[in-house]
């Protein structure tokens, strides 16, 4: 599709992996429209990205993403690329009875799977209306397998994951609409900081990734040592289906 002019809602634009997102598209000449729940970490962001607007609200509650969705459609009808980069995940030790895992898990789910899917829902009539438009997951590395630090969020994504290839099928035959999904491995961010996100990589590097899919029509984008697992998995899919 096309990489410039087009005009960009990213979730979770503030820091991190949507802030390098953000950038990397608004020095290509797109319009963007950065969302977060913190009015000062957005009005920082906004000082590196030229020809950008935030909207502060939090999509996770229904009352906001209905909100936001209604401010899109009213004020930004030329919407066509929306990326849904905002997460939660948790430290969540499942041998603790007393951890709170499931109120956890919820969060997690909430954040990364549910609200993602009725947020789509409530953009989609306005991507739908545009010449070229776009839907961007990013889900994580952590699809492929969990672990016992982030068991639950590796489950939201795992979820994410499937709902992602289930809505790309869904279009199809729709030539206007296309279906994106970026898997990132650890990236040196904040939200990573618990899990040893120094030694991740840089969040610039998936969204030059992301970047390049964007122009080649490439709908699976895995990152750094996801390329790997992702070939993999490919291969045995390929293979179960001859």
């Amino acid at each position: 599709m096309k990489i410039s002019q087009n005009t960009i809602f990213i979730s979770g634009g503030s820091a991190g992996i949507g802030l390098a997102i953000a950038k990397k598209l608004s020095e290509a000449g797109n319009k963007i429209i950065i969302n977060g729940r913190n009015k000062e970490r957005l009005q920082n962001a906004l000082k590196e990205l030229p020809n950008a607007i935030a909207i502060q609200g939090d999509l996770s509650l229904k009352e906001d993403r209905i909100r936001i969705a209604t401010e899109l459609k009213t004020n930004f009808p030329q919407l066509n690329i929306v990326v849904n980069n905002a997460g939660a995940a948790a430290l969540n030790d499942l041998s603790d009875s007393k951890n709170n895992a499931a109120e956890k898990a919820y969060q997690e789910i909430n954040t990364n799977y549910i609200s993602v899917i009725d947020f789509t829902a409530l953009v989609l009539p306005q991507l739908l209306a545009q010449e070229d438009a776009a839907i961007v997951n990013v889900s994580s590395i952590a699809v492929y397998r969990g672990n016992k630090y982030l068991p639950t969020y590796s489950a939201s994504k795992a979820a994410l994951h499937s709902y992602t290839q289930g809505l790309r099928d869904t279009f199809a035959e729709n030539e206007k609409l296309n279906v994106y999904e970026v898997y990132p491995p650890l990236v040196n961010t904040e939200f990573s900081a618990e899990i040893g996100g120094a030694n991740g990589i840089p969040a610039s590097e998936v969204a030059d990734e992301l970047f390049v899919a964007l122009e080649k029509n490439q709908f699976e984008v895995p990152v750094g040592e996801t390329k790997k697992i992702h070939a993999l998995a490919e291969e045995i899919s390929n293979a179960v289906n001859a």
